[in-house]
């Protein structure tokens, strides 16, 4: 164990520390600015508060790392395992997590804005109320993730996995989320307006009180997703594929109906213009 005691707070910005055993060690409030840990093993390592902006972790091992509110803006962390640890209020912003492992870490409250997370495992991590402004999460494994009240505006979640992930009221304007899997995901009261939903996956999705207005669900499949009380105004809904067991909001089944052709096995297709401005002569739907 590296600098146990009151000698962990001895500044090592910049230190050479690749391959290194710091299993369990004590580094709480440590400076470790520019630190190269390449490949090193920090597994139950303790790294409250600690100063890690611009450090290299590629490779490393932090599987149930304590990194409390550590500072890790600009760290390279590509293909990092972090599995199980704990990075509440940590700062991440524009931090390399590409192919990152972070099963079920912790990251509630964490600023992991304009970060990179493409491949990244997320698979039941805890991201409340994470600030994710911006980030790119494309292809990246967010099944059974809690989101709840993320901020994910303007992220790109290009073909990503949110399988039964709970993104209740979650903040998804202007993101991409073209192609990604919904599948039973919990989208209450989330904002989604502006987003990019094309090809998406919604099947079974909750999507009651969520704001789509001016959203691109064209060519999304929306078969048995609820979406009473929700918000459609201006939505593309081109080639939206529905069922006989998707919910509308108020006042639109019949519309919805009118709008669509059938597809077989009590399943839909929705035909004509985009939105609701559209001047084309089949109804746009939804009609407000």
């Amino acid at each position: 164990m590296l600098l146990a005691g009151g000698a962990r707070r001895r500044p090592l910005g910049d230190a050479d520390l690749r391959g290194e055993d710091l299993t369990d060690g004590e580094l709480n409030d440590a400076n470790l600015t520019g630190a190269d840990l390449t490949g090193a093993d920090l597994r139950g390592a303790y790294l409250l508060r600690a100063n890690l902006t611009g450090a290299n972790l590629t490779g490393a091992n932090l599987r149930g790392v304590y990194l409390f509110r550590a500072y890790l803006t600009r760290a390279e962390l590509t293909r990092a395992e972090l599995t199980d640890a704990n990075l509440t209020g940590a700062e991440l912003t524009d931090a390399n997590l590409r192919d990152a492992n972070l099963t079920r870490a912790n990251l509630n409250g964490a600023n992991v804005t304009e970060a990179d997370l493409r491949g990244a495992d997320l698979t039941r991590a805890e991201l409340t109320g994470v600030l994710l402004t911006a980030a790119n999460l494309t292809n990246a494994n967010l099944n059974d993730a809690n989101l709840t009240r993320v901020y994910l505006g303007d992220a790109d979640l290009t073909d990503a996995d949110l399988t039964e992930a709970n993104l209740t009221r979650a903040n998804l304007a202007n993101a991409n989320l073209t192609r990604a899997n919904l599948t039973r995901a919990n989208l209450t009261e989330a904002n989604l307006r502006n987003a990019d939903l094309r090809n998406a996956d919604l099947r079974n999705a909750d999507l009651r009180n969520a704001d789509l207005r001016n959203a691109d669900l064209r060519n999304a499949d929306l078969r048995d997703a609820d979406l009473r009380d929700a918000d459609l105004r201006d939505a593309d809904l081109v080639r939206l594929t529905w069922s006989e067991r998707t919910r509308w909001p108020d006042g639109d089944a019949q519309l919805m109906r009118q709008r669509s052709v059938p597809i077989g096995g009590g399943q839909y297709r929705v035909q004509g213009s985009g939105n609701s401005g559209a001047d084309l002569s089949v109804p746009p739907v939804p009609v407000s």
